[in-house]
């Protein structure tokens, strides 16, 4: 392979690559952000008795998890101005990933609440636990134990996904990369720096996520010990 090992030593330092890989990192953080926050919603109206609600987050879940990606972003970004609706690229891009992100986070969280047994709930409840306590101290630390892992997933794969937005101009990593390559002709050594800069957020994230995964277990083994001396109480009474 004749690879032009200066080219790739010029790329690697290139800042405008490294620029537009901060721009992936903090675009992945903020949309991760406004999935989770919009996923809890999603997820709370998934689990309510109101069928109404509750069939309003199954079509969401539906669309957004049934339609490409990239087609949102240029309906989002192409498409609304058409109705009255004009974005600037970084805000449809956050809205598009946030908005996609969203759709699979509600289906984690619910997952990770649906795995709490139903009765520590009515033993916390009968204890007079209020909403917030109930979260604290019983569904937080069994949950979070639960969703990190398939989270952590979700943004690695977020870390990839934002590359998608170089389709409609957003000067991430992939669109410098793009420009870049355009400008140097040396196409392949500029990609092959572009993946190391991917491989590297998503390696760095891994050691993160390992470090989570550690630090939370060891939390919820002591949480777990004192959710189950709140409830047994309570479960004993009732039997």
């Amino acid at each position: 392979m004749n690879l032009d090992w200066d080219a790739v030593l010029s790329a690697a330092t290139n800042v405008r690559l490294l620029e537009g890989a901060i721009t992936t990192v903090w675009l992945s953080i903020v949309c991760m952000a406004l999935g989770f926050v919009i996923g809890i919603v999603i997820a709370a109206m998934r689990e309510s008795k109101l069928g109404i609600i509750s069939g309003l987050a199954r079509f969401y879940i539906w669309v957004f998890r049934g339609t490409p990606l990239l087609v949102q972003l240029i309906i989002i970004y192409t498409g609304l101005p058409q109705v009255g609706i004009k974005l600037s690229v970084i805000s449809a891009v956050i809205i598009g990933l946030g908005l996609n992100e969203a759709a699979y986070q509600a289906e984690v969280i619910r997952g990770g609440l649906q795995s709490v047994p139903r009765g520590q709930f009515e033993a916390a409840r009968a204890l007079g636990m209020t909403d917030y306590t109930l979260l604290r101290r019983i569904i937080a630390p069994q949950s979070l134990r639960i969703i990190l892992l398939p989270l952590g997933n979700q943004f690695n794969s977020l870390i990839k996904a934002t590359s998608l937005a170089s389709v409609i101009s957003m000067e991430e990593l992939l669109r410098r990369t793009e420009m870049l390559g355009q400008y140097t002709f040396k196409v392949l050594e500029t990609f092959l720096v572009a993946g190391l800069y991917y491989l590297l957020m998503t390696t760095l994230w891994g050691f993160v996520q390992n470090w989570l995964e550690r630090r939370l277990n060891r939390h919820n083994r002591v949480d777990d010990v004192k959710a189950q001396k709140v409830v047994q109480p309570a479960v004993v009474g009732s039997a």
